[in-house]
């Protein structure tokens, strides 16, 4: 059975990393878990999504302005 490869982050890359802030916490990032500091961050980051605390926004188009509409 042939091994999967996963492809390692370059020195220069983890180092970066590691100087990274978590963005739930502050705390030191932690390559593992990047760009967060442990699972618990990641999922408190995770459960925010789900709930709808972060949201991508969206522009709704007036379909009225393209004429489309039967009046």
């Amino acid at each position: 059975m042939p091994r999967k490869t996963t492809e390692a982050p370059a020195n220069d890359d983890l180092a970066e990393m590691a100087g990274r802030a978590c963005p739930i916490c502050g705390k030191t990032a932690v390559v593992k878990y990047r760009p967060f500091c442990s699972k618990r961050c990641a999922d408190v980051d995770l459960q925010r999504w789900f709930t709808g605390t972060y949201a991508v926004p969206v522009v709704e188009e007036d379909r009225s302005a393209d004429g489309d509409d039967a009046e």
